[in-house]
């Protein structure tokens, strides 16, 4: 499917830059089935069909830096076709040629993504080794991110903890001396190994097994939630090392982080205010009351600031908070509007705080605005996920926004400031369009 999608983004791209380049009829049709070969080809060579990497089978945005390093690679023998057929503007044609293959192929290789993860026959069943704490949280998200196209059919463990599972329709298919004939079924496509009690050998016997069976292998690693600011390290005397760096903000990063956000935050307002001043007026003929809904949010280190929403809500409903300080949503709340069940769906209601990233108080990304009542529960170390300015969006927007309880939103805060890279904004920011348009987890 990716490569269909490839041939098709090649083609019209091909035809457009023969447009753009001036060339004759005959030489855009050349440029076309020229380029609906080429394309998949760099394709190929820049590693854009190794689909298994679940980040890129998801959402493809990890692929990204490939995708643009394959256009501009084509660029060249585009550029000479079009000098060699005498084509007037062969240098645009070749330079926008690029451009519209990258962007037409992104778009392609998104549809082909949205059919595959609907098609029941490229979903891949997925036993769980591990029965705790891990591995429940990993059957839960499994099940939350169908986009994966991982279905959890089971779990095996030789010491079962079964009081986790009791809420999930995962069934305990034995222990460990029963892989063999789970792999033999034909059901198992994938294994997950999650914190099992089993011994070492035990656990690389369940590894080699996979292994002769052709069936893929996934390790969650001890300590995984400090590993996202991780690298690998050359292995010593033949042991792998994971190095774990101390977060450091320099004056530059801190700039760069603040040109991002003003950059792209003014570029937003400006290219969406007819669709905010249309919203403004529907809020206002759907129900009585203010456009805006502000209040008061934790911000940087401790300092709060008044946090700006489009008014979802009908004027005088309160906010319920339980124990842990946590917001309770229900997706059936009789005090959201008509107008505020839509805007809440594809999160148009958090557009004004493009306003707060303007006047500082915001980024475009970052941990979670927390209310005061649930910035006063941190404790110890999940107060350094003030450390950055907090988000439009991040982590836990990708993750499943409102389905994500919130001591683990917490944890996601805590990775992302801990392991926080520009490189790291733009992948979530790129992330978060296909998340909104999908409306998973708004409430």
């Amino acid at each position: 499917m990716l490569a269909t999608a490839d041939v098709v983004a090649g083609a019209i791209a091909g035809l457009l830059a023969g447009l753009i380049a001036s060339a004759a009829s005959s030489e855009i049709a050349l440029a076309g089935f020229a380029m609906a070969l080429a394309w998949p080809t760099a394709a190929f060579v820049c590693g854009l069909y190794a689909v298994e990497d679940l980040r890129s089978w998801t959402s493809g945005v990890s692929e990204a830096p490939k995708l643009m390093l394959a256009a501009m690679v084509l660029s060249w023998p585009l550029f000479g076709m079009f000098a060699s057929l005498g084509a007037a503007n062969a240098v645009g044609g070749a330079l926008l040629g690029s451009l519209l293959v990258a962007g037409s192929a992104a778009l392609g290789r998104t549809a082909a993504r949205m059919y595959a993860h609907r098609e029941p026959r490229l979903r891949q069943g997925t036993l769980v080794i591990g029965s705790g704490a891990v591995a429940h949280q990993l059957v839960l998200r499994l099940m939350r991110h169908e986009e994966l196209g991982l279905d959890p059919i089971g779990f095996l463990d030789d010491d079962y903890d079964y009081e986790g599972f009791s809420d999930l329709p995962v069934p305990a298919l034995g222990g460990l001396d029963a892989l063999p004939g789970q792999l033999l079924s034909g059901r198992v496509d994938r294994v997950m190994i999650a914190f099992s009690r089993a011994g070492h050998e035990e656990l690389l016997h369940c590894i080699r097994l996979c292994r002769d069976a052709g069936v893929a292998i996934d390790i969650v690693p001890r300590l995984f939630e400090f590993l996202d600011g991780a690298r690998t390290v050359d292995q010593i005397g033949g042991i792998p090392l994971l190095s774990i760096s101390v977060p450091t903000f320099s004056r530059l990063s801190k700039i760069a982080k603040r040109a991002l956000d003003v950059t792209l935050a003014s570029i937003a307002l400006v290219v969406m205010s007819p669709l905010l001043a249309l919203i403004a007026l529907a809020i206002r003929l759907d129900s009585p009351g203010p456009v805006l809904f502000v209040q008061r949010r934790s911000g940087r280190r401790g300092s709060f600031f008044s946090l700006y929403k489009f008014r979802s809500m009908y004027v005088g409903s309160t906010v319920v908070v339980r124990s842990d300080g946590a917001i309770v949503k229900m997706a059936d709340d009789e005090r959201i509007t008509r107008m505020g069940r839509f805007i809440r769906r594809f999160s148009l209601d958090e557009a004004p705080q493009l306003l707060n990233v303007l006047r500082g108080e915001m980024s475009l990304v970052g941990p979670r605005p927390l209310v005061e009542e649930e910035a006063a529960v941190l404790r110890d170390w999940q107060a350094r996920r003030a450390d950055l300015r907090p988000g439009l969006t991040g982590p836990w927007q990708i993750a499943g926004r409102s389905n994500i309880p919130f001591q683990e939103m917490v944890k996601f805060d805590y990775q992302y400031v801990a392991g926080w890279s520009l490189a790291r904004d733009v992948e979530i920011l790129l992330a978060t369009v296909p998340t909104v348009l999908s409306g998973r987890g708004a409430i």
